[in-house]
């Protein structure tokens, strides 16, 4: 259990990540009215025949879109998961503390700083 963060923080962490859950929860409802990511792309893709060429980039943005909300809301899901564990602000990939001002600025961290860092630029030397 981590105990770098005071109750108070904790508190006020879970109460972004349960704000933040419900808004994207709402907008992916919104989005795609109830249907899974494959149905909606189907049905985006076969409405306006007449101009699919015209629209075959805006229907790409809204599904990277789509798909950049439905990862963001996964993660808020697995941070929650991780404050009800008794595991949040700890590094998944270390176990070291994640400094509170990362969580202030992104609530779902999963990784510290350096941990982070160390992932993106392997990400960054496989592309």
């Amino acid at each position: 259990m981590s105990t770098h963060l005071t109750a108070g923080q904790r508190a006020w962490l879970r109460t972004e990540l349960e704000q933040r859950h419900q808004q994207l929860k709402r907008r992916l409802d919104d989005h795609r009215g109830g249907r899974s990511r494959i149905e909606y792309a189907r049905e985006t893709r076969t409405q306006d025949d007449d101009d699919a060429p015209q629209r075959e980039g805006e229907r790409e943005v809204d599904l990277a879109l789509s798909d950049f909300e439905t990862q963001e809301f996964t993660e808020v899901g697995e941070a929650l998961a991780r404050m009800d564990r008794q595991d949040y602000g700890l590094c998944v990939d270390c176990g070291s503390d994640i400094a509170f001002d990362r969580l202030r600025a992104e609530p779902w961290a999963s990784r510290c700083v350096g941990c982070a860092t160390a992932r993106e630029k392997e990400a960054a030397r496989r592309r």
